[in-house]
């Protein structure tokens, strides 16, 4: 994979060319910012920006005049390649609060191993209605330890308005969910995106998280997209490069307001 080509085709299909990610959002380029709005349950924030030492700090106070005009907490994602170099730092002094870093992580479809199936007791179930979405919620606060309610809102909505761009697997002990993952789809673009993927720590380490990768990819391939893009954990970074994904930068929210 010729990484610099792959990253600009990134930044310009998904950011700078970004979609509304769900019914109620929008998105808006001001000057050399490109911004979601949304709803307050919805997601608000920068997805890029092209600026440098001379715009930058305007910018970023545009941003926080045009969220906090809405009421809106809003979060600028900052990737490691970004301009100007200092822009974290400048984010941060204006009062933005930085969330754990991750690793931009993509593949191609085509050269990924898409055998893995789930482990001996695990089956992998289509989440299409409002029970199915509790049992996603369900996994994702037990993995992660935070409230799914705003998942469980912004989830559900998709499958109602707009099921074409997005694809919801839960996996189940029985009847116990123990992980979740989304396959996040926009059309006209090369790029699926792999969002969720939290298994419950007692069912970690059996191969559930590589098999709903493998299934996602199976149905990015079907569906005709040739690259998956993973916004990894250091948790999953190591079994995702063991799988053929490989790290083009880092991301980090930077959060606004409450």
């Amino acid at each position: 994979m010729d990484h610099a080509s792959v990253l600009a085709l990134f930044d310009r299909d998904m950011r700078e060319g970004a979609r509304p990610d769900g019914p109620g959002a929008r998105v808006e380029r001001s000057g050399n910012v490109v911004r979601q709005l949304s709803t307050a349950h919805g997601w608000n924030g920068v997805v890029w920006s092209g600026l440098d030492e001379t715009d930058a700090d305007a910018a970023i106070a545009e941003q926080i005049a045009c969220f906090s005009g809405l009421g809106r907490a809003f979060e600028w994602k900052l990737y490691g390649h970004d301009r100007p170099e200092d822009l974290g730092r400048r984010l941060r002094a204006a009062g933005f609060v930085p969330e754990p870093e991750e690793t931009l992580m993509v593949a191609e479809v085509a050269a990924l191993d898409l055998g893995a199936e789930p482990p001996e007791g695990i089956r992998l179930a289509p989440v299409t209605d409002a029970a199915g979405v509790g049992l996603v919620a369900q996994a994702h606060e037990k993995a992660f330890g935070t409230d799914g309610s705003r998942l469980r809102e912004r989830l559900l909505a998709r499958l109602t308005q707009a099921p074409d761009t997005v694809l919801a697997t839960v996996a189940l002990a029985g009847d116990l969910p123990v992980s979740a993952a989304r396959l996040e789809l926009v059309p006209g673009t090369r790029f699926a995106g792999l969002w969720g993927g939290g298994t419950v720590e007692p069912w970690r380490g059996r191969g559930i998280y590589r098999a709903l990768v493998a299934h996602r990819a199976r149905a990015a391939r079907d569906r005709g997209y040739r690259y998956l893009q993973v916004d990894a954990s250091d948790l999953s970074r190591p079994i995702l490069e063991r799988l053929g994904f490989e790290a083009l930068s880092t991301t980090t929210p930077y959060r606004y307001g409450v």
